[in-house]
């Protein structure tokens, strides 16, 4: 039997303890060390989600598993530089870019719920574009890994590097959870990673264009997205 089918096999609490276990046994790991255990104890059934904000995880999944999967969310409401990031990372990574997409175009949305949704109730606009498209493309998958860094704001303080995503029933992977903003760049200017344009033109972080704008001096990486509203994660990480 291969790790891949005896995983298969294992309930959600065997799951959980093996999360669990390992975000402590993989605490002081290197990143890449982290998504080696990943591909090794999921194979196939392991995907790296990516806003294309950067592709450094996809880069580093791609060392640990050539040919990866990387999901990506097209919203309808991207910015076209994060639009030419993916295309971009699918030509010269050796990873498998899948795109996913909600089941309404925003045109459709805006028949249902009326124009600028994303305005009036963002959690809802949220939920409809990317919670759930997100939800069913990572149906195939037990563990699937993303870019959080405990740096990026207070709410993401105590990401684990290997942790148990209840809502989903997997394993969430970030494997560089540890990493600050001077580690990316380090590894971005290392290894020539692909990273969005947007961010040497004054956003920290890069969502979708209606809910995003530039950072002010003194503000955290987060700070631009849904500004002047209470809201600061999308639903997909809490």
């Amino acid at each position: 039997m291969t790790t891949t089918q005896h995983q298969e096999q294992r309930t959600d609490d065997e799951l959980r303890s093996l999360a669990e276990q390992a975000g402590r046994d993989l605490e002081d790991a290197s990143a890449l060390e982290i998504l080696q255990w990943t591909a090794a104890t999921f194979g196939k059934r392991f995907c790296v989600t990516s806003s294309m904000e950067d592709a450094v995880v996809a880069h580093l999944a791609s060392r640990a598993m050539p040919g990866v999967d990387v999901v990506f969310l097209d919203t309808g409401y991207h910015f076209p530089e994060t639009i030419g990031t993916r295309d971009a990372v699918e030509a010269v990574m050796n990873v498998n870019v899948l795109t996913l997409t909600p089941r309404q175009t925003v045109a459709e949305q805006d028949a249902e719920y009326g124009p600028r949704l994303h305005d009036r109730d963002p959690d809802l606009c949220c939920k409809l574009r990317k919670v759930t498209p997100l939800e069913e493309g990572l149906a195939p998958y037990a563990a699937w890994a993303t870019g959080l860094r405990r740096d990026d704001s207070p709410t993401r303080a105590n990401t684990p590097v290997v942790g148990w995503d209840e809502k989903r029933r997997k394993v969430k992977v970030s494997p560089i959870a540890r990493w600050t903003q001077e580690d990316v760049d380090a590894y971005v200017a290392e290894h020539g990673v692909l990273t969005n344009p947007l961010l040497m033109d004054g956003y920290g972080s890069v969502g979708c264009a209606p809910c995003t704008r530039r950072l002010l001096e003194g503000e955290d990486a987060r700070a631009g997205r849904w500004a002047g509203n209470a809201k600061t994660e999308c639903g997909i990480h809490g």
